[in-house]
């Protein structure tokens, strides 16, 4: 009994800091969100409860419009990363040796070592009328005069998956490195061209660690606020951008936590469906990948 007792006490002290984790910082600020966006403001300290804030923004064009434009746009930068980061982490889980893989993870690290502020004004440094590119384009006589890169959709995508690549490039790894090599000998035994062992072998094996990777990117980049605000300018109209003038322009605090439900409850919906089209489990999802 003392033994069992001890180990108790040892698995309650273990899990206690992850516990109040999850408590303090997931579920009671989205529980006092949830309360937020459920309470209407009536007057000075005068408030009562009811879906009037849902309505208000179902019945506003331009805040659907600009929360589709956000999905559209997550779901096009988390399939470009997913391009980009898959022939990345199968080099490094299957073709790069033991030395060089810790290289390249320091590569991959090397856009989280400074903030998102200072990584999207490098940006602004490289595409600006005056930046590097353009300059570098007149140099070469590509072209007679400046050329503005920033305040679009491309520099907001580049700036995006720059951030975000890190997160697709880890979970595909950790998944094909418990892919033994002999499956794809075996693949390529059999007759399999490399596109068939990639498509029938490889993809399969590492689609845990795609979607975890796919999940991340699209959540990452659904809720970021300063590349898309920065890159894109006046033209970004991206939803967290509603969501902070809400909350800090119009200081209407009940309207900023229903965008804020709205966005959670549509990104999970959209992770929902990807789970549901690409048959994986989300549970299982998370442990393999």
């Amino acid at each position: 009994m003392v033994q069992k007792d001890a180990r108790r006490l040892a698995l309650f002290l273990l899990l206690m800091p992850f516990a109040l984790w999850i408590l303090l910082l997931i579920v009671l600020p989205h529980l006092g969100i949830g309360y937020l966006s459920i309470r209407e403001k009536l007057g000075p300290r005068q408030y009562e409860f009811g879906p009037g804030n849902y309505i208000d923004f179902i019945s506003e064009p331009i805040y659907w419009n600009t929360l589709l434009r956000t999905a559209t746009m997550s779901v096009l930068v988390t399939v470009l990363t997913l391009f980009i980061g898959f022939p990345v982490a199968y080099y490094i889980a299957k073709v790069a040796g033991r030395r060089s893989r810790a290289g390249l993870f320091l590569l991959c690290l090397i856009p989280l070592w400074v903030s998102d502020l200072v990584r999207a004004f490098g940006w602004i440094v490289l595409l600006r009328e005056t930046g590097v590119v353009s300059g570098f384009l007149q140099w070469t006589g590509l072209v007679s005069g400046p050329v503005e890169f920033l305040y679009n959709d491309a520099a907001v995508i580049i700036g995006l998956i720059y951030t975000v690549v890190l997160f697709m490039i880890v979970p595909i790894v950790s998944t094909l490195d418990g892919m033994d090599d002999a499956l794809i000998e075996a693949g390529y035994n059999l007759g399999g061209s490399r596109w068939t062992v990639l498509r029938r072998i490889v993809i399969p094996y590492a689609m845990p660690g795609i979607v975890a990777g796919c999940i991340v990117v699209f959540m990452l980049t659904a809720g970021s606020y300063l590349t898309p605000i920065l890159l894109g300018g006046k033209n970004s109209m991206w939803f967290t951008e509603q969501i902070y003038d809400q909350f800090i322009t119009r200081y209407n605090w009940e309207s900023g936590a229903t965008f804020g439900v709205v966005l959670l409850a549509f990104t999970s919906l959209v992770v929902w469906l990807g789970l549901k089209l690409t048959g994986q489990n989300l549970a299982n999802t998370v442990a393999k990948g």
